[in-house]
């Protein structure tokens, strides 16, 4: 067989294998990928419009979150964030609005505390994606509905939604197994908006679409 024959069988082979290592390569990604991103995959990826795109921005997350020296909370400013997450679920009751303003400003002081950079909200959640990737979708939710309110355009349904979404994103972030407070987070409607279902519980699902 002559020699240049003999290369030519030897550089399709290496290029058969090389392209096999990097079909493999790029399904074991996928994967990885789809195991820590979970629905956030799926969300990047209707996004981004193709698979490459979007694994290559979920990358990038991952690499940008890996240079973050992100920290635990010490014991007393975790009491401390409780103590004041507490008071503004209280708060909830007659000033929905407030309540809502000062969830979102403690998800960003607990975020700071913690090491994450805070002065971009896409950059929050895309830091938040890598960490939570379950919970924010729910802070970009309430992040909205925070939003709305300021501009007057929130319900009342909005807000108690979003109460339950930043809770939920503010649990993770304190790392406190059992919730943020012992004591049911149980919010009675305000009189002039009141419904048939007076008493709103903080701790239902997400699913009732009610806290």
């Amino acid at each position: 067989m002559d020699t240049w024959l003999i290369v030519v069988l030897v550089l399709v082979v290496v290029a058969a294998v090389a392209g096999y290592a990097l079909m493999q390569y790029r399904k074991r990604q996928t994967a990885n990928l789809r195991g820590h991103f979970g629905p956030e995959y799926e969300r990047t990826l209707d996004e981004k419009g193709d698979k490459r795109g979007a694994e290559r921005d979920l990358l990038e997350r991952k690499e940008h979150r890996a240079r973050l020296d992100i920290r635990p909370l010490d014991p007393s400013a975790r009491r401390e964030y409780q103590s004041s997450w507490s008071d503004t679920q209280a708060r909830f009751v007659d000033s929905p609005g407030q309540a809502i303003r000062e969830a979102d400003a403690l998800i960003i002081l607990v975020m700071r505390d913690r090491g994450y950079p805070v002065d971009d909200f896409e950059q929050r959640s895309a830091d938040i994606s890598v960490d939570h990737p379950m919970v924010v979708e729910n802070y970009r939710g309430a992040h909205a509905v925070s939003a709305a309110n300021e501009r007057g355009e929130a319900t009342t349904e909005d807000l108690r939604r979003a109460m339950v979404q930043y809770r939920q994103l503010f649990e993770e972030l304190l790392e406190v197994p059992g919730g943020v407070d012992e004591a049911p987070g149980r919010v009675d409607v305000p009189e002039h908006e009141a419904r048939s279902d007076r008493t709103v519980d903080l701790r239902e699902s997400e699913s009732r679409r009610t806290p």
